[in-house]
């Protein structure tokens, strides 16, 4: 009873003095031609608007039929405008010496304009893995915000996010979201080598777990030792830290270990030797016929030495 009074007293100064029909009214969007040079990019904008060959395609198709697709924006409080979708069309639209672009008008609170930018975003073929991980933070916040809140203890101890209703409407799964959102406590320099490639998405997890100045430390060895962390690697990195006792020894010692995938191996193409085995007889197999023959072949040059 009592959380229901203390409810009731929330009442936004909104719904104290105005119409229902005036606060749909305010909702409703709106298409018009804005200046670009009053639209303002979003505050922390997750996603980057990369000089790639896929914007100078799109810089010509401005050039010649316009943005066919309005971006979308919000009104602010001195005048102009924030953009919430269309940062790419926006910015290509200024390549191509445009003037104004088409915009959908719409009156969206704080949160409500972080979900819609996060969600008309995360639909994009081509996302670096920093872009999601900071997307997914942004859009988790806003939905506590706003109460949509589970009983799922989910990143951080003592904090809860709703992450099933968020992969219901995201192209992850909610355990690839935990993985995205831990990526955002890596440093930079870390965080730079996930989206390039040298680091894969399981071993960046782990490290995640690394306080900053570990993490400034590894990043200095692996520098020295010309080497990335392995998923096995990163998991020993974590308990050592876990238990206080990554040192730069330990660290630098953890990266010399020699990988599976670094031990040298031989390799012969299969049309050499297949003549010598029966069609579909399996590499295992082969292999070990392989082993026998030369250890046949090591003891017969043995008595011929003797």
């Amino acid at each position: 009873m009592v959380k229901n009074s203390a409810a009731s007293l929330l009442t936004s100064v909104d719904d104290l003095f105005t119409t229902q029909e005036e606060r749909d009214e305010a909702k409703r969007e709106t298409i018009m031609e804005i200046p670009l040079s009053q639209i303002s990019d979003f505050p922390n904008h997750p996603f980057k608007v990369k000089m790639d060959e896929s914007m100078s395609d799109l810089v010509e198709s401005v050039k010649l039929y316009g943005v066919l697709s309005p971006v979308i924006v919000r009104p602010r409080d001195n005048g102009e405008y924030e953009m919430i979708a269309g940062h790419r069309r926006k910015r290509a639209s200024e390549l191509a010496g445009k003037d104004n672009i088409k915009c959908i008008v719409q009156n969206v609170t704080d949160d409500e304009a972080i979900i819609l930018m996060v969600d008309s975003n995360l639909q994009r073929e081509q996302l670096f893995p920093s872009e999601k991980a900071f997307a997914y933070k942004m859009k988790l916040d806003a939905m506590n915000r706003q109460g949509q809140r589970t009983d799922l203890t989910f990143g951080p101890v003592g904090q809860k996010y709703s992450r099933d209703e968020l992969a219901d409407s995201s192209p992850d799964s909610s355990r690839q979201i935990h993985r995205f959102i831990r990526l955002t406590y890596l440093s930079q320099p870390l965080l730079d080598m996930v989206d390039e490639g040298k680091i894969a998405m399981r071993p960046a997890v782990e490290l995640s777990y690394l306080s900053e100045n570990e993490q400034e430390i590894l990043l200095n060895t692996m520098e020295w030792e010309d080497c990335t962390p392995s998923h096995a690697q990163a998991i020993k990195l974590r308990q050592f830290s876990q238990e206080g006792k990554l040192s730069e020894g330990v660290i630098q010692s953890i990266l010399q270990e020699e990988k599976p995938n670094q031990k040298e191996q031989f390799r012969m193409p299969k049309e050499r030797i297949s003549k010598y085995f029966a069609p579909g007889t399996s590499s295992q197999k082969i292999e070990e016929t392989i082993i026998k023959a030369l250890e046949l072949y090591r003891k017969r040059q043995r008595k011929i030495e003797r």
